[in-house]
């Protein structure tokens, strides 16, 4: 299973759309924030893909979840923008929470710089922003073999 992982999009409804185009082999976007409208306005769309988000510091007046749990291919995912656990700071919080919660996969926003990282048995993957000219995403493939993150440059 392929899934394609998005964070501040900041009303760059392009190039989330752009995103999803070139990953056709996706089955989940999860957008982690910072692009309420842009999500909701991919999900019409394409609206064969299961689309997942939770709301980041800029969606003002969301009623967006702060944090989001959900398991694929046995893998339990936790994914959230990363205000919340001051992920700006360091990722000790982000991390906690991630094992506290028994997650495989850990996804997180906010910095606006993408990190693709593996700290004993968690994948850690931020896909920093889509928003912009260097803009980048993130996949996440989970296969009988293992699990593997990625970062793309738009």
């Amino acid at each position: 299973m392929r899934i394609l992982v998005t964070s501040d999009t900041h009303r760059d409804e392009y190039a989330l759309r752009t995103a999803i185009l070139r990953q056709p082999k996706a089955e989940v976007v999860i957008h982690l924030g910072d692009g309420e409208d842009d999500a909701a306005a991919a999900k019409l769309y394409f609206p064969q893909k299961m689309f997942l988000q939770v709301c980041g510091n800029c969606d003002w007046g969301s009623t967006l979840p702060p944090i989001g749990e959900i398991t694929l291919e046995g893998k339990k995912i936790f994914y959230t923008h990363g205000h919340y656990y001051n992920v700006k700071y360091g990722m000790y919080q982000i991390v906690c929470a991630a094992r506290e919660r028994k997650a495989d996969i850990l996804l997180f926003g906010h910095t606006h710089t993408a990190l693709s990282d593996y700290e004993d048995g968690l994948y850690i993957l931020n896909p920093g922003t889509l928003h912009g000219t260097e803009g980048t995403y993130g996949i996440v493939d989970i296969t009988p073999a293992g699990i593997v993150t990625n970062v793309i440059r738009l």
